[in-house]
Order: structure tokens, then sequence, then C-alpha cells
């Protein structure tokens, strides 16, 4: 299996006043093609530092990160850019639709940004993958927030990238909903795609492949779950089959 995201001895250093804040500290992570990986930790961890990081919204102060096996350090922001847009897309707590766009439109965005033409069949099929084949013209002030983060997904999606990192994307929804956003995600890495999903809900991040813990900055833990989540992926089984 082929590494994605290869980072060593990341630190990011903010300056406020003459104080300095240490938000990662010489972290080293790993991400390999189809994994499905949560992140953990307490406010001002780093965990939202270190996905800026690896999907280069944000640069480090010092370490590596390579990219797709492109090291991103020294690239300038439009060789960014179209990394960015290539290989990886964000969801974030926030849903950031356009509310006067339907639910369609706002997927088709980013194609129209990358100038792609010609998409309709590709944004049916996002629609259905996500659940909201029905809900396509509908205004986001018409949908649930559970169905606007689906079409926050479906517009990361659209692109059709490699890696879809994830910031605390169910923050805003109650715990049946976050539940669903999470069912969606595990079907997205069963069908291959690559998933890093920040998280303050544990119960949650459980149901990823792999467990990262922040602390400080700092990486103090990862748990390998996939032993876990093919036992439950089976009891589940079992039950729907009852």
């Amino acid at each position: 299996m082929s590494r994605i995201i290869e980072a060593r001895g990341l630190n990011k250093v903010y300056r406020r006043g003459s104080e300095e804040i240490h938000a990662l500290n010489d972290v080293d992570f790993t991400l390999e093609e189809g994994k499905f990986v949560s992140i953990i930790g307490p406010s001002g961890s780093g965990k939202t530092a270190l996905l800026n990081m690896l999907g280069c919204l944000d640069t480090p102060s010092s370490g590596s990160l390579k990219l797709i096996g492109t090291e991103t350090s020294g690239l300038e922001e439009r060789d960014l850019v179209r990394l960015r847009r290539d290989n990886i897309g964000f969801v974030f707590q926030q849903f950031y639709l356009m509310p006067t766009l339907t639910a369609r439109e706002n997927i088709e965005l980013p194609l129209l940004f990358s100038k792609k033409k010609g998409q309709r069949d590709r944004i049916d099929g996002v629609l259905e993958m996500v659940g909201l084949s029905d809900r396509g013209d509908h205004l986001p002030s018409q949908l649930s927030g559970g169905e606007m983060q689906r079409v926050a997904i479906g517009r990361a999606l659209i692109n059709d990238p490699r890696i879809i990192l994830a910031d605390e994307p169910t923050g805003n929804l109650d715990s049946s909903t976050s539940q669903l956003i999470f069912e969606l995600f595990r079907g997205l890495n069963r069908q291959g795609m690559t998933l890093v999903v920040v998280t303050h809900n544990l119960e949650l991040a459980r149901q990823a492949n792999v467990m990262y813990t922040l602390r400080d900055g700092r990486i103090a833990g990862c748990r390998d779950l996939s032993g876990r989540q093919d036992t439950q992926d089976s009891r589940g089984a079992a039950s729907r089959a009852a």
C-alpha cells in the first residue's frame, strides 16, 4: 500500500506579540492510501494545525511534508493550489454553502473553479453517493443540518480527490446525524477513498481504521482499529441479517 502523505519533524510556531505558541512539535505522520484515519485530542492539542499542514492550507515552520510523492516545502502558492485542487477534498464543521445556490449548484462549484464542463452525470452520481438524489434542487435553507453537511461532502468529492480531510465535520450535528455522516465516510472508505477526520467524539473516532491522539502539539498515541472495525462490521451485518 503506497504512502499518500508523509510528514517528518513537522513544527508550527505562531507568534502573538512576544509570545511563541508551539502548535506542532516534531510531528511524524504517515498516511497510506485507502486508510480511514481519525485524530482526537483536547482543544489546543494541534489537531486543526496538523490537518491544515497535511492539506497544504498552511506551511510548517520546519520539517518535511510529501503529498502524493511531492515535497511541498518551497513550492509556490500556485503550485500548492494545484496540488490541493487535484488531490484533496475538504470538509469543515461549518458547511460554507452558498445560500442562494441549490444543493446541486453548491456541489458543482469546484468544477466551475477548475473550469471543467460537461459534468452533469458526475454531479448526479455524487448526489446519489451522499444520499441526496431527491434534494438536488433544494436551497440550503430547505435542508437539515445533516443534509447540508452531505452537500459539503459532495462538494469535496466532485473533483474526484484522492484524499478527504475533515475538520470536526459533525461538530454542529446531533448524535444520530453524526453517526450517519460517519457511516457515509465508512462507505466512501470501503470504495477506496482515503480519509483523515479530526473529531472530539471518541465513539465516532473509533470507527476509523487508525486513531491518532494529539496532546500539546505532539502525537501521544496511535491505535490500529482495523481488527475492531472488522468485528463491528461483522456484527452489524449479522444484526441486519437477523
